[in-house]
């Protein structure tokens, strides 16, 4: 499977926080905190889910307190072997 890519991570994350100020796939939000993205936790655990299922992998339970950003997450997720 090709790797997820920002757009498609931010995309996913924007559609988790029903669109509510939603962020543009830039460079700039690769290494910021997802609550200063407006992102929190409920919005992470969801999009988290739709990658395992969509992608057929298993992330650690760990994730969401280890991958504090779009960077980390992409790096695990395209990291990841299937489940």
């Amino acid at each position: 499977m090709a790797n997820l890519t920002l757009a498609e991570l931010i995309e996913l994350l924007n559609e988790c926080n029903d669109w509510e100020d939603p962020v543009e796939p830039t460079e700039d939000v690769l290494d910021e905190p997802y609550d200063a993205l407006g992102y929190d936790s409920l919005t992470l655990l969801n999009a988290i889910s739709k990658l395992e299922r969509a992608r057929g992998i298993e992330l650690p339970a760990t994730i969401t307190s280890e991958a504090k950003t779009p960077r980390e997450l992409l790096a695990a997720v395209n990291s990841a072997p299937a489940a």
